[in-house]
């Protein structure tokens, strides 16, 4: 071998001693330069058969398993709502149902002065308190009522002096329909709009049901002015007197005592507390059995 020929050589062997001298250092352990994957290279464990057989049996069968599956909407949907006793999902109850009043009740009793619960209405005017008068007073179902208490009236012989058949009871059916007109204007018109009461019925709502019986009875006796604040109702007390001494005016000599006025008095009185506490209960009824809407 030449002299050129053995320089070649060494010279060669340095140069493949330089390039593949890393990568041997690397492979002991030793990182070089700032290279991460190398850095990771020299902390994996070493592969061998067993290491593969090893990690081979704890890979699962299903490549989705441990995988947090989204829940089925048929699900979320049972476990959003209580079961019922029977087992099946309770009907969701509508939140505004509660303490909401309809116009009529029974699809024919006039509801028009009830304010559903929590409901926030502007004062009532004067021609607010005409209006819900007239309605009352001439409304279809006013009629019927009047009628049905004309013919208990004439059974049990409340005034005798009007007589039986037809005629009698044309009697107490036009007496009857006046007192029922007088006493509307009276309480809801005349006398708040001179006192500045409001005369709607606003309802509780919420509580024990002995509460709100409580409450409602009371509102023959207290009520709101037309600022806002509970005041002594004087159109109720002062207007269902007003009413019973203009009475005297049409019914007979016999009629127009003092006991006969002061029963009068009572009488619409207690009636009007009775009102008062079937509105108040009647969201409760609605919602229960006949889901009126309006």
């Amino acid at each position: 071998m030449t002299s050129t020929t053995r320089w070649f050589v060494l010279v060669s062997g340095l140069l493949l001693t330089g390039i593949f001298s890393p990568e041997v250092k690397a492979s002991a352990g030793e990182p070089v330069g700032e290279n991460p994957a190398l850095e990771v290279q020299a902390a994996s464990v070493p592969v061998t058969v067993a290491y593969l057989t090893e990690v081979s049996a704890e890979l699962p069968d299903d490549p989705g398993a441990g995988v947090p599956q989204q829940a089925q909407p048929q699900q979320v949907q049972v476990a959003s709502g209580a079961p019922s006793p029977s087992g099946s999902a309770s009907r969701p109850v509508d939140p505004l149902a509660e303490g909401r009043q309809t116009k009529r009740i029974l699809f024919v009793i006039p509801n028009f002065r009830a304010v559903s619960a929590d409901q926030q209405l502007p004062p009532q005017g004067v021609k607010e308190k005409f209006k819900t008068a007239t309605l009352d007073s001439v409304d279809y179902s006013s009629f019927i009522f009047v009628a049905g208490q004309a013919a208990v009236a004439q059974a049990d012989s409340s005034y005798p002096e009007f007589g039986q058949g037809a005629r009698g009871y044309g009697r107490y059916y036009w007496h009857t329909l006046a007192d029922a007109i007088n006493e509307n204007y009276f309480v809801e018109f005349i006398v708040p709009s001179v006192l500045h009461q409001d005369t709607r019925y606003y309802t509780l709502g919420k509580g024990q049901f002995t509460k709100r019986l409580g409450y409602a009875i009371t509102r023959t006796v207290i009520t709101r002015a037309d600022s806002g604040r509970e005041t002594f109702n004087f159109s109720e007390i002062l207007g269902a007197g007003a009413f019973s001494g203009m009475a005297n005016f049409y019914y007979p000599n016999q009629e127009r005592t003092l006991t006969k006025t002061y029963q009068r008095w009572i009488t619409n009185i207690a009636i009007d507390g009775c009102t008062f506490a079937f509105k108040e209960v009647w969201p409760d009824i609605n919602n229960s059995l006949f889901h009126q809407k309006d």
